[in-house]
């Protein structure tokens, strides 16, 4: 059996499904697993032994367009999994020529239209969590019983990945923390001289310098966060995926919004504070019980807000005092992981 994931991007988007590709690999050793995955996705899963094929999604052209679609055709998936609900999504299963592509109900599909697209579709309880929704489609689709009780997140490293993340560890010592003041949309960006101030109380309070991760087009940001912190106890840092990987693997604690290392964190099994607003932590955040978000819940705007822009932008009007209270929990909490679904 040869079985197409078709999980384009972000690289939480990704991420989220890393458990999914467990899961099948698991239940169906012998099968044949393809990856149809954009370029900014791709590090996460280079390399991966579970996976037999990549498909690299390039658009930069028509050409180059044409010429994925040809690799992936002629691969001759016999079972297409669209975790994406995308239109573009959709239709690249059925570019691939799979006879079984299967999705989710239109109901929760991103773009309903791109039911067309599908030969079957699966029902999916309403407020699921992303991760244990990719799974329920698997589970649907090849008719597994039970979910997997833990879960795992294949991401697979080499000596060079580690050693960004022990270049890192040696400027700021083994006791730290990884702030990241970044994301893709605007609106869910926490003020950023705030992760400055809360650098300081980690440092005051617990002894824990912090790691500034971001891009590098996200200096800008970084250096506001660096200019606000009056201990000047921190260090900028800008790591592949795989070496971020490895860095959060290391780190007390992780605080950050909606964002692809946000999901890289947890499935390093860091200790997650994060901040939200204009999405859902049920649907998006940790999986863990003990990770806990801050978010606003007195404004009635955030309900299905998912907006880029907002001429309100209050959401992400939250305190330092309330997002280091936060903090301060997770950190006496432990490494300690339970599953909430």
């Amino acid at each position: 059996m040869r079985i197409l994931i078709v999980k384009l991007g972000s690289i939480g988007d990704v991420v989220h499904c890393l458990p999914a590709l467990s899961y099948i690999r698991e239940k169906l050793p012998g099968a044949e697993i393809i990856w149809a995955v954009e370029e900014k996705a791709y590090g996460i899963l280079e390399k991966n032994p579970l996976i037999d094929k990549i498909i690299l999604l390039k658009s930069r052209s028509i050409s180059a367009l044409l010429e994925s679609v040809y690799n992936l055709r002629r691969l001759g998936a016999s079972v297409a999994l669209d975790f994406q609900g995308l239109l573009k999504s959709s239709f690249l299963a059925f570019l691939s020529g799979s006879k079984r592509r299967i999705g989710f109900a239109s109901d929760v599909l991103r773009e309903p239209e791109s039911r067309f697209f599908l030969s079957e579709q699966v029902e999916i309880p309403q407020k699921t969590h992303v991760i244990k929704k990719n799974l329920l489609l698997v589970s649907k689709a090849f008719g597994f019983d039970l979910l997997p009780e833990r879960l795992q997140f294949p991401i697979f490293t080499e000596q060079a990945e580690k050693r960004e993340a022990t270049s890192v560890i040696e400027l700021v010592g083994e006791s730290f923390a990884i702030l990241n003041p970044a994301a893709a949309w605007k609106t869910k960006l926490w003020n950023a001289e705030n992760f400055g101030f809360l650098a300081d109380r980690l440092w005051e309070e617990f002894g824990i310098r912090s790691v500034v991760s971001v891009a590098r087009n996200e200096y800008d940001l970084a250096q506001r966060v660096l200019q606000a912190s009056k201990t000047k106890q921190t260090v900028l840092a800008s790591l592949s995926l795989k070496g971020f990987y490895e860095l959060a693997k290391k780190a007390k604690i992780y605080v950050g919004g909606d964002t692809g290392p946000t999901h890289i964190a947890v499935a390093a099994g860091t200790p997650i504070v994060g901040i939200f607003g204009p999405t859902e932590w049920w649907r998006n955040g940790s999986p863990y019980r003990e990770d806990i978000c801050v978010e606003r819940r007195d404004i009635a705007c955030r309900v299905n807000c998912h907006r880029r822009s907002c001429g309100n932008w209050i959401c992400m009007n939250i305190s330092v005092d309330h997002v280091f209270e936060a903090v301060r929990r997770r950190l006496l909490s432990g490494k300690s992981q339970t599953l909430s679904f």
